[in-house]
């Protein structure tokens, strides 16, 4: 049997952030989302998903999801078979960033929560197209229900997150580093960079889409995922 295909989502999503993928790979092999739960750190959040993941998968984290995959492998690499990482980022959080968020959750907490996350993932963060509206439609709805606490510890995570460079370096995994082209949050030459730090990582850019590639060209991203799926296991 192949390994498990584990999804993370990113930042107040849920496993909907995945639909077209998880349709398509639920009749080949076991498909589970989990979702980012356990305190206001990654390494909580990962410690979490260390005690109900399998003992081996194949492990793909969007945003948040992809900071807490490498804390995942970081820790236990022998529990990843071969690991994505999509629109993401190795780096910590700079002062600015830390600084940038804190309003925003203190926006969340009086009420402000739907305004704030029509911010965190504004039009200008997708890339042009029919699809846009109905992806915002669909983040606005997961938001909702996760809600404002939710929020509030994720984007706590964001603001503690460690550098994972060195990380990077040390995968003996197969790896896929996925981005959309147009994503302005974390750049296309900065998802180049993250791959060339991972041995035989294989770097895959979504045309036509942004912040969101899974649901903004979703058959690209399923393609992609299959080439990875078919890359051979490294030795340990």
């Amino acid at each position: 049997m192949p390994e498990p295909l584990v999804f993370l989502p990113g930042l107040m999503a849920d496993l909907r952030q995945f639909a077209p993928q998880i349709g398509v790979f639920s009749p080949e092999r076991a498909v589970m989302v989990a979702p980012l739960q356990g305190g206001e750190r990654i390494e909580e959040m990962a410690s979490g998903l260390l005690d109900v993941l399998p003992k081996r998968s194949a492990l793909v984290g969007a945003g948040l999801g992809g900071m807490v995959a490498l804390e995942v492998i970081r820790r236990a690499p022998d529990r990843v078979a071969r690991l994505a990482l999509m629109d993401t980022t190795p780096l910590a959080a700079t002062p600015q960033q830390v600084a940038d968020i804190e309003p925003r959750i203190i926006r969340a907490r009086a009420g402000k929560f739907s305004e704030v996350m029509a911010e965190e993932v504004a039009a200008a963060d997708l890339a042009p197209g029919p699809q846009r509206a109905e992806v915002l439609a669909l983040v606005a709805e997961m938001a909702r229900g996760l809600g404002p606490e939710a929020y509030v510890r994720q984007s706590r995570a964001l603001q503690r997150r460690r550098d994972q460079q060195g990380t990077l370096r040390r995968i003996n995994a197969p790896v896929l580093v996925l981005c959309g082209e147009q994503n302005r949050r974390y750049e296309a030459k900065r998802h180049a960079f993250m791959a060339e730090l991972i041995p035989g990582a294989k770097l895959a850019v979504i045309e036509g889409a942004g912040l969101l590639p899974t649901l903004e060209q979703p058959e690209a991203v399923v393609a992609a995922l299959r080439d990875w799926l078919k890359m051979p296991l490294l030795l340990r």
